[in-house]
C-alpha cells in the first residue's frame, strides 16, 4: 500500500472532529462549581479530558470571556458558551467481503473468521468489519448510524466499542467475538429473540469453545487450568494483566498437544470469556502466544540461547505476522431446535506452516 492508500485509508477510519456548540445557563442560586466537573455531568457524552481539550483550544466562554483554567468555579446565572469536538457517528455500511460461512440456517449463521477481520465497528476500524460483511450478505441496505460517547481515553475507547458490540441497532447480532488477530469460528444471531437466547448461554457459561495456540516456551503442565483475575494493566492501559487485588475473575483450561524444543501448541478451553483472556494467561504462564506483540510473543524470546535454537527462533518470529491463537472448536444449544451444534475449523495455513517448521527443525520434547 502506497503513502497516498495509507493516508486514506487513516482518514476514513479517523474523519475530522465536527464541532458541537453549546449554550449552558447555569441556573441561579448554584453552588460554585469547578467547570470540568460540571461541562462533564451536565453535557452528554463530554468527558472531563474532552471538556479540558476545548478549554485549552480556548473554545469554552463564561459571560462571553474564554475560559482555559479547568479549576474555573462557575456560579448561579452564568452563562456558558462550548465548542465542542466529536467524531462523526459511525456508519455500519453493507460491504460485499467474502465470508467463509460454516453452517445457515433461518436463525443464525457460524462463520469462520479469518485472522486480520475485526468483528464490529470501532474507533479506528470505522468499516471492512464482520458486521459491514454481514449486513451486505443478509440484504440490509439501510446505513445505522452509531455515536461514539467519548474518545479521549484508552478505557473510554473500550468502554464505547462495548457498547456497540452490543447495541441493539447493530444488526446482525454478534453474540460473541474474537480479536482482531485471532482466527476461527464465531456464531452470529439472524433475529433478536435468536440473539438473546444465545447470549444467556454464553453468560450461563454453557458454550464449549476451544483454541488452539502456539506458545513460547515448553514448561507448562500437560494439562491444567490457569485461574487468575484480569483488570486492566496498570503499567500500559491499553493492555490487560492477571490482577491479585482487582479484575474480574477469569479461568482457562488447558492440554499441551506437542512440545517441541522451543515451543509448545496448547489446546485452551474458556470457562469465562474476558478480554485478552488466553493471551493474558498464557503470558502471565511465561508462555506468550507466538507472534502477539502486545504481550511479548512478537520478540526472540531465547535471545540467551546461541546458535541453532536461536536462529530458529528467529525465523519463527519471521513467519509469524500475528498472535497464532485460532478459535477451532464451537459448541452451542440451537435456540429453535434444542439440537447440539458442534463445529471444528481447521487450523489456518500460518499456524500449520509454523507447525511444520518446529516438525522439520526442532527436537520434540518428551
Amino acid at each position: 500500500m502506497n503513502n497516498k492508500e495509507e493516508n486514506k485509508d487513516y482518514f476514513n477510519h479517523y474523519p475530522e472532529y465536527e464541532e458541537d456548540i453549546i449554550v449552558i445557563n447555569v441556573p441561579s442560586g448554584k453552588v460554585p462549581e469547578r467547570i470540568d466537573t460540571y461541562l462533564s455531568t451536565l453535557i452528554k457524552n463530554a468527558s472531563r479530558t474532552r471538556v479540558r481539550k476545548s478549554l485549552d483550544e480556548g473554545m469554552i466562554k463564561v459571560n462571553e470571556v474564554v475560559v482555559k483554567k479547568a479549576s474555573h468555579k462557575i456560579s448561579g446565572n452564568d452563562v456558558i458558551e462550548c465548542i465542542m469536538l466529536r467524531r462523526p457517528p459511525i456508519k455500519l455500511i453493507p460491504q460485499d467481503i467474502p465470508l467463509d460461512i460454516v453452517y445457515e440456517d433461518n436463525f443464525l449463521l457460524v462463520v469462520n473468521k479469518p485472522a486480520g477481520m475485526v468483528v464490529h465497528p470501532g474507533v479506528g476500524n470505522r468499516y471492512d468489519t464482520l458486521v459491514n460483511a454481514m449486513l451486505f450478505y443478509l440484504g440490509i441496505e439501510d446505513e445505522i448510524e452509531i455515536e461514539f460517547e467519548k474518545e479521549d481515553t484508552d478505557d473510554d475507547l473500550i468502554n464505547d466499542q462495548g457498547k456497540i458490540y452490543a447495541s441493539d441497532e447493530v444488526r446482525p447480532g454478534i453474540v460473541h467475538r474474537l480479536d482482531k488477530d485471532t482466527s476461527g469460528l464465531l456464531v452470529i444471531a439472524k433475529t433478536t429473540e435468536v440473539l438473546s437466547q444465545l447470549q444467556s448461554q454464553f453468560a450461563n457459561r454453557t458454550v464449549s469453545r476451544t483454541y488452539i495456540a502456539i506458545t513460547w516456551g515448553t514448561r507448562l503442565d500437560d494439562e491444567g487450568s490457569i485461574i487468575g483475575n484480569i483488570d486492566r494493566s496498570p503499567i500500559d492501559r491499553k493492555k490487560f494483566a492477571v490482577s491479585q487485588k482487582s479484575g474480574k475473575y477469569a479461568k482457562t483450561n488447558f492440554r499441551v498437544i506437542e512440545r517441541y524444543s522451543i515451543a509448545s501448541i496448547v489446546e485452551l478451553k474458556l470457562e469465562t470469556g474476558r478480554t485478552h483472556q488466553i493471551r493474558v494467561h498464557l503470558t502471565h504462564k511465561n508462555h506468550p502466544i507466538i507472534g502477539d506483540e502486545v504481550y511479548g510473543g512478537n520478540i526472540n524470546n531465547y535471545k540467551g540461547v546461541k546458535g541453532e535454537l536461536n536462529n530458529l527462533a528467529k525465523f519463527i518470529i519471521s513467519r509469524s505476522k500475528r498472535q497464532l491463537l485460532h478459535a477451532k472448536d464451537l459448541q452451542f444449544i440451537h435456540p429453535k431446535t434444542n439440537q447440539l451444534m458442534q463445529f471444528s475449523s481447521e487450523l489456518p495455513e500460518d499456524m500449520q506452516n509454523v507447525i511444520n517448521i518446529l516438525n522439520s527443525s526442532s527436537i520434540l520434547q518428551k
